[in-house]
């Protein structure tokens, strides 16, 4: 007879848990709730950070991608219609143009160069200080400029980087607790310590699901960063040699 019931118990391993956990005083419950009421204080601090963290995460993540998807739009449609108006020697269209886009990276660079240009001296012969002073304006211009770019990226990069971290304090919290159970009362079975250990595995979770997402976006965002900053340094130069091309024509 107690072969045949260990036999029974083997062949389900689910009727082997529920007796493992009745035999220490009943199933313990594993939804959220029941998790959450089960923790320790340490635990609920570290699971309040973790949520606080993703938060902010989600927003710096909205609010760039709007962002950057604002830039990229606005700048397609600047690029040719500045260089049309400055082809036809039209600085004062130009920088119009500019101040239509001005969620444009591009555009937000191009006219602190063709204002400083514009506003320098009395007209007349184009001189080197004229083009050195707009050279400065756009180098001024493009560290604003990548300056916003980034705005927020810290954030993501430190939440990337220490939400694991957080998560595993709470691991250990956990597994202190899961000893000081079985110390308490006296018992060695699974069921004196899966609230310890339950709670240990949600922290630890909770802080991967917060900095992987994290890590990712700050890594496409700061390729995208990269990218525009490629593409300011391009248009300063394009609009340098435009500069330059005037001056020797005059």
């Amino acid at each position: 007879m107690i072969l045949a019931h260990l036999t029974h118990l083997v062949s389900q391993p689910a009727s082997l848990g529920m007796y493992m956990f009745q035999d220490q005083g009943g199933t313990p419950g594993f939804s959220p709730m029941d998790l959450w009421h089960n923790m320790g204080n340490a635990a609920k601090t570290v699971v309040l950070i973790l949520f606080i963290m993703s938060i902010w995460s989600l927003a710096v993540i909205i609010d760039r991608a709007l962002y950057f998807s604002a830039a990229r739009k606005q700048s397609r449609e600047f690029a040719p219609r500045v260089a049309g108006a400055l082809k036809e020697g039209k600085l004062d269209e130009a920088v119009k143009v500019a101040d239509r886009n001005k969620k444009s990276h591009l555009a937000e660079v191009v006219t602190a160069g063709l204002q400083e240009f514009r506003n320098f001296g009395g007209g007349g012969a184009i001189t080197e200080d004229q083009i050195e002073s707009s050279r400065r304006a756009l180098e001024r211009s493009e560290a604003i400029v990548h300056a916003k770019l980034k705005r927020g990226l810290g954030g993501l990069a430190t939440i990337g980087s220490t939400a694991p971290f957080i998560g595993l304090f709470g691991t250990v919290v956990g597994i202190l607790n899961a000893f000081q159970q079985i110390a308490t009362q006296k018992t060695s079975g699974i069921g004196a310590v899966a609230g310890g250990i339950s709670e240990a595995l949600v922290t630890t979770a909770f802080g991967l699901l917060v900095a992987i997402p994290a890590v990712m976006t700050f890594n496409y965002f700061t390729g995208k960063v990269e990218a525009f900053d490629v593409e300011m340094d391009n248009s300063s130069s394009e609009l340098l040699d435009y500069f330059i091309k005037q001056s020797h024509r005059r």
